[in-house]
């Protein structure tokens, strides 16, 4: 029955076609599928590293293994909310809207998620003990830009509470990239040319590729659709920032190691 009741949920949503909900709904299933992937594909190129680099790549795994959960469990709810929209029949409900986004499961996924991403940056430079400090200091304020984000998305939109938060959130993110452009670059001079141009994207995807996120946020100022157009910066910018930053991370791992096969050979 209950596989049934799933089924009936789905064709219902599937009627939106690809309508706003209807796109934003497969962008759901396509971040999965995406986060999935890049799981097993790091986890696999796990051994065609140096043994000191494996843990780069199995801490981008994780990454996307926990986000898969996550998303396949936002996916579900998203669906439930698009078929609500539409009557036994597949006739759109004159009036009906989305009323709950998956908000709470995207941020505990980022709670998660996004330390082991800055984690990414110490275990790339090798630092060992040496890197706690800056660990420790890139998880704190991600910990700050989080929870300040989280708090904004759950206060009246467009008040005086959602914009302060906001503004702390993003104040505690370009706090980030002002250490990922010293203290990291300070580091960065001694790591070997294929590290150095990983770790170089990796600053240009916090730089560059987060801001979508407190684009997206503000999305949500834009009306009937605003939220669904939210949910889709965030699954656009969560695919980039998770799955590619794990490729970028591979890119210089195995560059360092076929630049030693190179001069084995030579």
């Amino acid at each position: 029955m209950t596989l049934l009741a799933d089924m009936s949920t789905t064709m219902r949503a599937l009627n939106a076609g690809l309508s706003m909900e209807g796109v934003t709904m497969y962008l759901f299933w396509l971040s999965t599928v995406a986060m999935g992937a890049g799981m097993f594909y790091f986890w696999l190129q796990r051994g065609t590293v140096a043994k000191q680099y494996q843990s780069v790549m199995t801490v981008a795994g994780i990454i996307c293994a926990v986000a898969a959960f996550h998303y396949w469990r936002m996916s579900g709810i998203y669906l439930e909310g698009v078929a609500g929209l539409f009557d036994a029949n597949g006739q759109r409900i004159a009036g009906a809207t989305i009323t709950q986004f998956p908000t709470a499961y995207r941020y505990i996924d980022w709670l998660i998620t996004v330390p082991l991403l800055v984690l990414e940056i110490p275990l790339l430079l090798n630092l060992g003990k040496k890197g706690t400090g800056l660990f420790r200091t890139l998880v704190a304020a991600s910990l700050v830009m989080l929870v300040t984000a989280w708090v904004a998305e759950e206060s009246p939109t467009g008040g005086s509470q959602w914009w302060t938060w906001y503004i702390v959130s993003c104040a505690a993110w370009l706090y980030i990239v002002y250490v990922l452009y010293t203290k990291a670059t300070d580091a960065m001079r001694t790591a070997p040319q294929s590290i150095q141009e990983s770790l170089t994207k990796l600053r240009l995807f916090v730089l560059v590729g987060w801001t979508i996120y407190p684009v997206g946020f503000l999305m949500a100022l834009g009306g009937e659709n605003g939220e669904s157009w939210r949910e889709v910066c965030y699954n656009v910018a969560d695919v980039i920032n998770k799955v590619f930053f794990g490729l970028v991370c591979y890119q210089g791992v195995k560059g360092l190691e076929d630049a030693k096969g190179h001069g084995a050979n030579s």
